[in-house]
């Protein structure tokens, strides 16, 4: 039985101070084999530059997906190919550096994670997430277990994909949204499934920014600077995963919701 332990969305330095309080306590208590964390707003919000990518790696995150932010801060381009434990989206209809699934072996078993992006509701044009996952499995290496960061706006099109490839993925996970929902579940096939494990990073505030800015938007639809509510309380989403490696079941999926001061 492997644990892997996923992170919602990293949002800027409250997130990233979550990481370092609350990871290395729960590697401990539940003995995990392998963390994977979303960090596509970890650097002030938007983007991932390499001084935050080397310090979560080093917080002990084994893998670092990415989502619509990707190319946030552009000078992930120049270290992306060279990041072992980074991937981005994998259905991007435009040439870009780095992979948007990779395989990790350890001794005796070896898990491959899978990064994609949504269509519905989504600004970016990607490929059909369906096609894209179908091709990665139809032609890659296999692994004993797969997790998939599937980065979309829409429950629906989550629960599809999710349905789509029950039996053939070890899980999927939501990310984007910031909000962890309460529909953990293992669907058919022994598939886990999590709409969306949630953020990490500020309390308050709305989706990590002052609740003020969104409120200019939406309200009064004003043009406005998104500032992160940088208030002690920092939120730490994530969900733990155990999975048989022997058959890449899921047996078990629980949501991890903690707030404390930092």
């Amino acid at each position: 039985m492997k644990k892997i332990l996923f992170i919602g969305d990293i949002v800027g330095q409250k997130g990233r101070q979550a990481v370092s309080f609350h990871l290395p306590a729960l590697i401990k208590k539940y003995k995990t084999d392998f963390v994977i964390a979303n960090g596509e707003n970890a650097t002030h919000g938007k983007g991932l530059i390499e001084h935050h990518y080397d310090a979560l790696i080093a917080e002990g995150v084994d893998c670092i997906t990415l989502g619509n932010h990707y190319d946030a801060k552009s000078e992930i381009r120049k270290y992306l190919d060279g990041a072992n434990g980074l991937i981005r989206p994998y259905n991007l209809m435009n040439e870009y550096p780095g992979i948007g699934t990779m395989i990790f072996k350890d001794r005796d078993w070896s898990i491959r994670v899978t990064n994609l992006l949504g269509q519905a509701f989504m600004s970016e044009e990607v490929a059909s997430p369906f096609d894209s996952l179908k091709k990665i499995i139809e032609t890659e290496e296999q692994a004993d277990i797969h997790i998939v960061d599937f980065h979309a706006e829409a429950t629906g099109e989550k629960y599809a994909l999710a349905h789509a490839f029950a039996g053939s993925i070890s899980a999927l996970i939501g990310t984007h949204t910031h909000v962890q929902t309460r529909d953990a579940r293992i669907l058919s096939g022994g598939t886990g499934y999590l709409s969306d494990v949630g953020m990490t990073g500020p309390y308050h505030g709305i989706l990590g920014v002052k609740a003020e800015n969104i409120i200019a938007k939406l309200w009064h639809q004003e043009k406005t600077v998104f500032t992160l509510d940088e208030q002690k309380e920092a939120l730490f989403s994530a969900v733990l995963l155990q999975i048989d490696e022997t058959t890449g079941h899921t047996i078990d999926i629980t949501p991890i919701y903690l707030v404390e001061k930092l």
